[in-house]
């Protein structure tokens, strides 16, 4: 077996675009998990069933995630070699993955899924995948850690709560990972470009059975898996060593759709007296997120998700220019990335008025 991964290691050195590669192999291997696993999950009656808080109106089979990960995991293992960081993803994406299929099969209290999210997350540390710019002492290391934490355990639950329309996760992802993708070619980082492209050809394969109407469903294992992995990858990533603002805030760029969406319906919810805590903010759900808000205003399903992939789309852009620019135009990028958050908040209030459920 290591003869024929080592010949394919070689192989695949060869070939001039072994980007391509990847991104093909993935959807392909995608492609045909996703077919299977929604068989398998309509047999065995591992269904998504409709619910007042769901907008969908049929039960809709799961596995959707458990197809992104094989074919995720198995790409990066037949092509590279683990490094001690990609362990640590993989190790405590697995976690995530294990916990999100026993929740779709039999539902679990949103506090066990914060716990595993937690010692997922220490795994990834232990790893030695942390963010790193405050100084080389306790204190540093100590907040250096509790960071990593509040992004790693944020970026999954904020994907995870924005899984709400079909094709609207994966599509995002797959978004947010072509950007990363680029940076990474642009930065000399082809392992993580690597990475980055392998996760969004395997969402693109599953995105034709994903986009509405959709026919399977990520699953809190698959929405809880693409977040922790995307969130992993960015903290891995040298995005900027010679300017820390810019490593900053690129990835709080790229996937600031994630984030905005999750701190406004926090904030929303927490003046309007819906939250009082940390266990009731984990367990709430509600039709009051950027895509309810944009149907809200009158656009359908498919409108309301290309319009959230056109607003991925150009936050990607914004960081992908943003790692070659000086520091006034990084400024007025920035800049750029806040105007469009306020159109948006006021799409959002609007949409928070008119919707009868609100």
């Amino acid at each position: 077996m290591r003869n024929i991964l080592d010949s394919l290691h070689m192989s695949l050195d060869g070939i001039p675009f072994r980007w391509l590669f990847l991104l093909v192999f993935s959807f392909l291997f995608a492609f045909v998990l996703t077919f299977v696993f929604r068989r398998i999950a309509t047999k065995l009656k591992i269904l998504d069933h409709p619910e007042a808080r769901k907008i969908h109106e049929m039960p809709i089979p799961l596995l959707g995630g458990l197809a992104i990960y094989i074919s995720y995991v198995v790409t990066i293992f037949l092509n590279f070699s683990f490094s001690t960081g990609l362990k640590g993803v993989i190790l405590g994406g697995t976690l995530i993955l294990l916990v999100g299929l026993i929740d779709d099969v039999k539902k679990l209290p949103a506090t066990w899924k914060l716990m595993a999210q937690v010692l997922a997350t220490g795994i990834l540390i232990l790893y030695g995948v942390r963010l790193s710019f405050l100084p080389n002492n306790w204190w540093g290391i100590g907040g250096e850690i509790l960071l990593t934490l509040l992004w790693i355990v944020g970026i999954t639950n904020a994907v995870n709560f924005f899984d709400g329309m079909d094709g609207l996760a994966a599509g995002s992802i797959a978004i947010c990972s072509l950007s990363f993708f680029v940076v990474g070619m642009l930065t000399d980082q082809p392992y993580l470009a690597y990475l980055t492209i392998t996760l969004a050809g395997s969402c693109l394969a599953f995105l034709i059975f994903n986009f509405k109407p959709a026919s399977i469903f990520l699953g809190d294992a698959g929405s809880m898996f693409l977040g922790f992995t995307v969130a992993g990858i960015a903290v891995m990533g040298g995005w900027a060593q010679d300017n820390p603002k810019v490593a900053l805030s690129l990835p709080l760029l790229i996937l600031s759709v994630f984030i905005f969406d999750l701190v406004y319906i926090s904030l929303s919810r927490i003046y309007r007296g819906l939250v009082k805590n940390l266990k009731e903010w984990i367990e709430y759900t509600g039709k009051d997120h950027l895509h309810h808000r944009l149907v809200a205003l009158g656009l359908t399903e498919p409108q309301a998700v290309l319009f959230i992939y056109l607003i991925a789309a150009c936050l990607g852009i914004t960081g992908i220019l943003l790692r070659a620019t000086g520091d006034l135009v990084i400024f007025l990028e920035i800049l750029q990335g806040v105007i469009i958050f306020a159109i948006i908040v006021i799409l959002m209030r609007t949409g928070r008025n008119s919707a009868k459920d609100m």
